[in-house]
Order: structure tokens, then sequence, then C-alpha cells
């Protein structure tokens, strides 16, 4: 795929192909990668590495961005308004389908007869002008098209992270700054005080801030789920010996929030293994950047993590993985794109665009043959802060596990925007099993009003996705069947639990 950015399509010296003259960031940052394989030995690599993948990246925003700076340049064209973004969606379009998506030939031809006169030929023979307001009446004006969107610095927050530097958000007329955040306390509390538009959440998020759990009732909304599968246990290289939970008494293990499904599977799991997670474990909440390090200090014996810091744990020959999260309950939900009712109801035509571009970077980052490159376009600084080989093993499944075995799980982690009614309804399910929430639920409603499974299919179809033709359905959780119309029913079958 070609980079799909808003370069300046008229230009001959923009690159929007990735080739070597290419000046995005993803690209400086490959090539960086490339010169400085030579330029310093593996014992120096490695501490640049763990250097970059630890140090506060709030006070540098990345080798990509600063060498930008240095040759002068943002990569990226800044537009004045809505209306700029959406002319260059336009001509960028015409003139990559004039070229056949050859972007040598049309830097050739630009070389020889200059933009101004590309420009001219396309006047007299489309009606730009018209073309351009036809495209802005079928989108509607934005309400606001600068927006900020949080993420954690995990690979559930793929399509999120990778609709910016691969053009999603600007191919709907966006010009959207994502920002990297410590951890989910601060997400959800810059959402819910303004500072975000939107952001990346766990599933559960959206679903605890609307009922007031743990922070001031908000209702929000959840049109998208990020990721499904893309989550392990991971243990400390000295219990290799004890690899059944039956011996995980007294061990300490990190989550990365307590409205997590990584909080909620990690609970099943060893509950299903005879163990009370709140008497017989430890679970502490720690941010995912800081999981490795923590495991290396002893300060954790295990954790379940969103990846890549389950494969990092491996890189750094810390930890080994336990078990996949697919392996306890296949194509499970984690991670999602979700926002106040408030932003959704008053900026219809804005939310309808940042939906759009998040659904379609979603299924682009379903096919596994986009995978390498989406794992490039997110290893910088300002976004993941990995090394490409690292969260390759993420996306492309084929990784090594610690215990000497290289494995091939295609879909170790796997990128559907649907959300399902009743993956709501069993985290609810969850939250009261273990006193998140207390009284009586009604699952139903609850599921309705935060996953809002209309919009995802609407906007489905209009890009040409096919959505399920229901929001229901069972699901098959360690041997153990999950029935969504019988959820009270479902919480007293546990002998462990709370409530």
């Amino acid at each position: 795929m070609s980079y799909r950015s808003l370069g300046n399509p008229f230009d001959a010296n923009a690159d929007l192909q990735h080739g070597p003259a290419c000046n995005c960031p993803v690209c400086v940052f490959k090539r960086e990668q490339e010169t400085s394989a030579y330029e310093c030995t593996e014992s120096e690599m490695t501490e640049r590495l763990e250097r970059a993948v630890f140090e506060d990246a709030a006070t540098d925003t990345g080798a990509a961005s600063s060498a930008l700076a240095a040759a002068g340049t943002s990569g990226r064209e800044t537009f004045d308004s809505p209306d700029d973004i959406m002319d260059r969606a336009v001509e960028s379009a015409i003139v990559r389908g004039v070229f056949g998506h050859n972007d040598m030939s049309r830097r050739q031809f630009l070389g020889l007869v200059g933009g101004g006169t590309l420009a001219s030929i396309l006047g007299t023979m489309l009606p730009m002008d018209k073309i351009k307001a036809a495209a802005k009446e079928e989108m509607g004006a934005l309400e606001k098209a600068k927006l900020k969107v949080g993420f954690v610095p995990i690979t559930c927050a793929t399509p999120i992270i990778m609709a910016h530097p691969l053009g999603f958000y600007e191919k709907y007329g966006l010009d959207v700054d994502v920002i990297k955040t410590a951890g989910w306390a601060v997400a959800r509390d810059k959402s819910l005080s303004g500072e975000y538009d939107a952001s990346h959440m766990l599933t559960p998020m959206p679903l605890a801030m609307t009922m007031g759990a743990g922070s001031t009732a908000v209702p929000y909304r959840m049109p998208a789920v990020e990721n499904i599968n893309g989550q392990a246990i991971v243990l400390h290289n000295d219990h290799k010996d004890k690899r059944d939970p039956k011996d995980w008494k007294g061990f300490k293990f990190g989550v990365p929030f307590d409205y997590s499904m990584h909080n909620f599977l990690l609970r099943y799991y060893v509950a299903e293994h005879g163990l009370d997670p709140d008497q017989d474990i430890q679970i502490r909440v720690v941010p995912p950047p800081e999981m490795v390090a923590n495991l290396r200090a002893g300060n954790l014996d295990g954790f379940l993590s969103p990846d890549p810091f389950n494969q990092r744990a491996v890189w750094e020959k810390v930890g080994f993985i336990h078990i996949l999260t697919k392996d306890i309950w296949p194509g499970h939900p984690c991670c999602a794109f979700a926002c106040s009712d408030e932003f959704a109801e008053t900026m219809p035509n804005t939310y309808s665009a940042l939906l759009k571009s998040i659904i379609d970077a979603t299924h682009y980052s379903q096919k596994a043959e986009n995978r390498k490159e989406i794992s490039a376009a997110i290893a910088p600084k300002n976004y993941l802060n990995q090394p490409v080989p690292v969260i390759e093993q993420v996306l492309t499944g084929r990784f090594a596990d610690g215990l000497g075995n290289i494995q091939d799980v295609p879909d170790r982690i796997d990128f559907d925007p649907f959300p399902w009614h009743s993956m709501a309804v069993w985290i609810l399910t969850q939250m009261k099993r273990w006193g998140y929430v207390e009284g009586d639920i009604d699952y139903k409603a609850i599921a309705e009003q935060v996953y809002v499974a209309s919009d995802a299919a609407k906007y489905m179809q209009e890009l040409g996705y096919e959505p399920p033709d229901k929001t229901y359905e069972k699901y098959t959780i360690m041997g153990k069947e999950f029935d969504w119309t019988k959820p009270e029913e479902y919480v007293e079958s546990f002998e462990i639990k709370r409530a």
C-alpha cells in the first residue's frame, strides 16, 4: 500500500509511496534503524533499545520527528480548515487514479511539465470544484476537524495509532493529534475532562464510566472494538517449573487497570484452577510500559498484559509466555474506541468521520498482508516506542515463546470493529461477580446503551464491509458456556466470587 498521507500530489519532490526519498516519520525511522545497525555494537544497540523503551517519551517525540525537525520539515502538511483537508484528499485521489497509483510515473511526469501544468490539464478535463463540493456535501460539514485522540502505547491500539501515519484520519477530512498516554486512569480522566475528544479505551471502561463505577457517571459510548485476542499471561523465567496455576499461591501479578479484560480474564483463569484471586494471589495495577521492568526487578511474578510487553519480556529474556488469552476465550474483546455521548451528539458529522476512519483502519489491520507495514508504522517513539521485530512477532503471530519454541499463531491478535452486545453482558457479569458493581443490573439495557452496534453496522456497510446480522451470541470460555440471556444465573454458577 502507498503511504496514505496528504502530501501534495502536484509536487514532484513529494514521495507518496514510501520510496527512498520519503521524509514521512515511518520512513525516516526505518532508515535510522538500518543505519544504526552499522554504527554501533550489539551491546550498544541493546542499551539504546532499553533506554528508548523505559525513558520518558514526553520529553522527546522520537527519532523520526527529531530527524524531521532537523531537516526543517514535519513530514506532513498543515491545513488551515476542514475544507482544505478535504480538497487535498480529493486532489490526491484524482491524481493517483490518473497515474494508476504509480508514484514513480507521477513524479517523472511532474518533473517534466510541473505541477501547475498538471493542475491546469486536470482542470480542463474535470470539474474539480464541483467534485470537491460534492465530496464535502456527501460527508457533511465537519463541526470540528482538529481533534485530540488519546492512546496507551500497546498493540491493541493499532488501528487508532496507525490511522495517523498511514493517513486514515486525513482520508475523512480530519486532522487528528494522537496523544500517547501514560495509563488508563489518565486516559479516562482526560476524556472525562474534555481534554481528549475521544480515546482508545479498554472495553470495560465505557461501561464502568457510564455506570459511575470508579469515576463520576458520564454517559459514554463504544461504537467500535479495536482488537480481539492479543494478550497473554507471562511468568518470570524463575517460574518455568510452575506451569500449573495451582502452584501460584502467593504470586504477585500485574494487570493494566481494574476495569480491564486483563483483570477479568486473569481472575477467571485462576479461579477456574481453584485459586481465589483476592486471597491466593495479589493483583496489582501496573501501567503496561512498566510491566517488564517490574518483572525484571522481582516486583511481579507474572502479568496478564497487553502486547507488545508480553513479547518484550521474551525479547529481554526476563519472562516466558505461559498462555495466550485466545486460549482462554477465543475471540475475546480487549480494547476499543470510545467517546462521550456529548461529543457524538453535538458533533455528529465529526463523529461520523472519526468513526469511519477507525473502522476503515481496523479492517486494514485485519489483513495479514498489511501487518509488517503496520509494525513499522507504529514502532517509532511517539507511538509504541518498540523494536519493529517485537511488534512484528505480535502482529504476524510468528513468535518466540521464551520456552525455546517458535510458534505460528496467526490469530494471536486480530482486529474486528463490531461491538457485540453479548460481550458487554459478559463483562458486566464479571464486574458483578468480583464486586466492582453492586445491586441489580439491567444487563441488556446497559449493553445496548454503551456498545453502539447500530453505528458500527451503519458505517461498516457504508465502507463496504459486512456487519453481523445479530448483536448477541453465546460463548464458551474454558469449557463453560456463557448464555447472555441468563446473566444472573451465570454469576451465581461460580463457586469463587464476591457477589
